[in-house]
C-alpha cells in the first residue's frame, strides 16, 4: 500500500486543470482511488485485528498507526472533495439571471484556484502520511514476528535442554502408555515412586528429571496415597517423536592378557 499512496500522491501534486468541468474530470479520479485506498486499508486492519498477530507483543502500536492510515486517507478523499466542492463550474444561472460575461468568470476562477490549491496541498500531505505510516507498519510488524520467533525458539531450547538419555526416552514411553505418581509407608515415612502400565520400572529420579523439563506432569488434585495420573505433556511428545538416543559406548579399553603371556613363555 505504501507505494500505492506514494504514486497516487504524485498525482495529486503534479495535477494540472483548469478550474470547471476540466477540474472535475482531472480531479475526480483522484478522489475515487483515494477512497479505494481507504477501503483497502479497512481492509487490512479488519483482517490484522481478526488474525493471530494480535497476540504478539506490539501488535497495539501497528493496529494504531494502520487506522491513523485510515483516517488519513479518509481525510485526503475529503479534502479532495472540497477541491471539487470550491471548484466554479460553468452551468446556466436560474432564469431571468444575466449570463456570466467573460470578467465574472474570470473572478470566480480567480476565488476559487486558492481554496482549490489549499485542499489541494492538504491532500498531498495526508497521502504523503499514509504511505509513510505503511513502510513503518511493514517494518514493525517483521520486526515484532522476528522477535516473537526468537522468542519462541529460546522458550523452545530451555524447554529441550540437553538431549535425553536413553533410560529417561524409555521412562517417557512408558509413561506415554499410562502411569501414576505414587505414595506408599514404608517403615513409617512416605515413598514417593512412579508406578506404570505396563509395568516398566521408572526411578523416581528419573521422573523428576523429565517434570523438570515438562515433559511429564502429574495431577496434583488428587492425592498422592490414591495416585496422581500422569500425563506426558506436547514437549514429551515431541520428544518421544525424535529417535530414541543411543547408549554412550563404554570408554573401558579391553585389555589382551599380554603380560601374564609374556610370563608364561619365560618359564621353562
Amino acid at each position: 500500500m505504501a507505494r500505492d499512496f506514494e504514486v497516487l500522491k504524485l498525482r495529486v501534486h503534479d495535477v494540472s486543470y483548469t478550474p470547471g468541468t476540466d477540474a472535475l474530470r482531472r480531479i475526480g479520479p483522484l478522489l475515487l482511488q483515494t477512497q479505494d485506498l481507504t477501503a483497502t486499508a479497512m481492509v487490512r486492519l479488519t483482517a490484522l485485528d481478526n488474525s493471530a498477530y494480535t497476540h504478539i507483543a506490539g501488535s497495539r502500536a501497528s493496529l494504531d498507526l494502520l487506522s491513523s492510515v485510515v483516517s488519513s486517507s479518509s481525510l485526503a478523499g475529503t479534502d479532495l472533495a472540497h477541491v471539487l466542492l470550491a471548484n466554479p463550474y460553468e452551468g446556466a444561472q436560474f432564469a431571468g439571471y444575466p449570463a456570466d460575461d467573460e470578467a465574472v468568470r474570470a473572478h470566480r476562477h480567480a476565488e476559487a484556484i486558492p481554496k482549490m490549491s489549499g485542499h489541494l496541498n492538504h491532500a498531498v500531505h495526508q497521502l504523503d502520511l499514509c504511505a509513510t505510516g505503511c513502510h513503518y507498519l511493514a517494518h514493525g510488524i517483521a520486526e515484532d514476528l522476528t522477535s516473537a520467533q526468537d522468542h519462541k525458539t529460546a522458550a523452545v531450547r530451555q524447554t529441550a535442554g540437553a538431549a535425553l538419555s536413553p533410560a529417561q526416552y524409555d521412562a517417557l514411553t512408558a509413561l506415554s502408555a499410562g502411569g501414576q505418581l505414587c505414595e506408599s509407608s514404608a517403615r513409617g515415612l512416605g515413598v514417593t515412586r512412579v508406578a506404570t502400565e505396563d509395568g516398566t520400572r521408572v526411578s523416581i529420579a528419573t521422573y523428576r528429571a523429565l517434570a523438570k523439563r515438562k515433559l511429564v506432569r502429574s495431577d496434583t488434585g488428587t492425592s498422592l496415597y490414591q495416585g496422581q495420573k500422569i500425563t506426558v505433556t506436547e514437549a514429551g511428545q515431541r520428544a518421544l517423536a525424535e529417535p530414541r538416543p543411543r547408549a554412550a559406548l563404554s570408554t573401558a579399553a579391553s585389555t589382551a592378557p599380554t603380560a601374564t603371556a609374556a610370563a608364561q613363555g619365560v618359564r621353562r
